[in-house]
């Protein structure tokens, strides 16, 4: 009877510690394996952190005609970027989209001088008017214009923008790009040829579709069909057209890939959709016209030339948890992101 009862508590014991020993060494396999793999994913993401850090030099000087003073300044030119970001783009906008504007700033600058364009700012590598190259504030200026509170609080995060991508320019054929960017576009870019009649490989039309937020998405501007008649008579000398029959004598033609008015019949005249966006002061050329009694009615899209970058598409696709160099990517076509300091 003993032996039996041995064989049948042996049996016992070796049924329970089965299924414990094949989970410690299946589900131990795989915690290891799990382990390894979160290691990896941490090691990579480190490593992706620092992808483009491949310098550490001292940032250069550079020269800046300062349009409110008229006058030629040194500066460092991550300390005038810290002016650049903060009047050219919301420090309300989110961390990866202050990013892509700071590389976008630095590498317009580096196409200028790489391309030694000074035209226009008496020799310097670069200006203050936003018509010509980038808006700017000095540290003081902005603290005069925007207070305190702004300074202590959102200042550091523009800064900090620029910091983090310290030398970091956008590089077609090992070359600084132009880096175009505007505020708002109607769900798509330009091509650059569509709007500057010059082309350019890495400024093609892309989807920007995140932009509803914007303000400037969509406005309207009405006018008199008098002095719509007026303004146009006074562009174009030579324009026959009435404000008794706009109806059947304004047409617009075409439109560009993105949909912005390419070309517009306005009774005898064929003009573009820039013209008629400068003579009327619209947001965009991407424009549709109605009539009602005596009001021209333009229904507008977007805000700015529609080529390059979208800020608020960037500001879109920041918050849809892109990171900045992927914004960049996007809307500079084949481009590649490169540390020159």
């Amino acid at each position: 009877m003993k032996k039996p009862i041995i064989f049948l508590i042996g049996t016992m014991t070796f049924c329970i510690l089965l299924p414990v020993l094949i989970s410690v060494l299946f589900y131990g396999k795989n915690e290891i394996s799990s382990s390894e793999s979160t290691k990896n994913i941490m090691k990579k993401s480190e490593q992706d952190k620092d992808t483009y850090e491949t310098v550490d030099s001292t940032s250069p000087t550079i020269t800046v005609y300062n349009c409110s003073t008229n006058k030629t300044e040194k500066m460092d030119i991550e300390t005038f970027l810290y002016g650049v970001v903060a009047s050219e783009m919301s420090s309300d906008f989110s961390e990866e989209a202050l990013k892509a504007q700071a590389v976008a700033a630095r590498t317009y600058i580096i196409y200028k001088i790489e391309n030694n364009i000074t035209q226009g700012h008496n020799g310097a590598d670069i200006c203050t008017n936003s018509n010509h190259c980038q808006a700017y504030a000095s540290y003081e200026e902005l603290k005069n214009k925007k207070g305190d509170e702004w300074m202590n609080n959102s200042y550091p995060k523009i800064k900090q923008a620029v910091d983090d991508t310290k030398g970091h320019i956008l590089t077609y054929d090992n070359k600084a790009i132009l880096p175009l960017y505007f505020s708002t576009s109607s769900g798509k870019t330009e091509n650059s040829e569509e709007v500057f009649s010059a082309q350019y490989p890495y400024l093609k039309s892309v989807s920007s579709p995140y932009e509803e937020q914007s303000p400037k998405y969509y406005t309207e501007k009405k006018i008199n069909k008098n002095d719509f008649v007026n303004l146009l008579k006074k562009n174009y000398s030579s324009i026959s057209i009435s404000s008794e029959n706009l109806n059947n004598t304004v047409k617009i033609l075409d439109r560009t890939t993105a949909g912005s008015v390419n070309t517009i019949q306005v009774g005898n005249k064929k003009i573009t959709g820039r013209n008629m966006r400068t003579i009327f002061g619209l947001n965009s050329s991407n424009f549709d016209l109605g009539f009602n009694g005596d009001t021209v009615i333009f229904k507008v899209k977007g805000y700015g030339h529609g080529v390059g970058m979208s800020q608020w598409g960037a500001e879109g696709m920041a918050q849809k948890n892109y990171k900045y160099d992927e914004i960049l990517f996007h809307y500079y076509t084949d481009t590649q992101i490169k540390d020159i300091y």
